[in-house]
């Protein structure tokens, strides 16, 4: 069997999902379309980001192009970060113990709580009133 030229992954993190597509390369990274750098313009974001290539040692060995839809930046950003970690390990199987000891591979389960009838938010209730 004849390796794939490219590595996909889905990488979910409160309502934003990635799709990450991983192929050998320079290092080029396009988000919708767009460059890292003007997706997200924060340093930390893009840190943030490429945590998994840096940890593994592959930064600037594979092109990603990476489709995300949903949530803000924030949770589009781990997303991401979760979809290259699990594309990784699908490149090369010496990537996973790295990546699980960082904590990378494991998806966020925390989510928004939902909002209840007869409350204004969440938890929070009206002012309560004795008379």
């Amino acid at each position: 069997m004849a390796t794939p030229t490219q590595y996909n992954a889905v990488g979910r993190r409160k309502t934003a999902t990635a799709r990450v597509y991983l192929r050998p390369g320079s290092g080029d990274v396009k988000i919708n379309r767009r460059p890292l750098k003007e997706y997200f313009s924060t340093e930390v974001r893009q840190n943030t980001l490429l945590m998994p290539l840096s940890i593994t040692g592959a930064l600037g060995s594979y092109d990603i192009v990476i489709n995300v839809h949903g949530g803000g930046l924030t949770g589009q950003c781990e997303a991401i970060r979760l979809g290259i970690a699990r594309a990784l390990v699908k490149a090369g199987d010496d990537f996973r113990k790295p990546l699980r000891d960082a904590g990378l591979l494991t998806r966020d389960p925390r989510m928004v709580e939902r909002k209840k009838y007869g409350r204004p938010k969440a938890r929070k209730r009206f002012q309560f009133s004795k008379r």
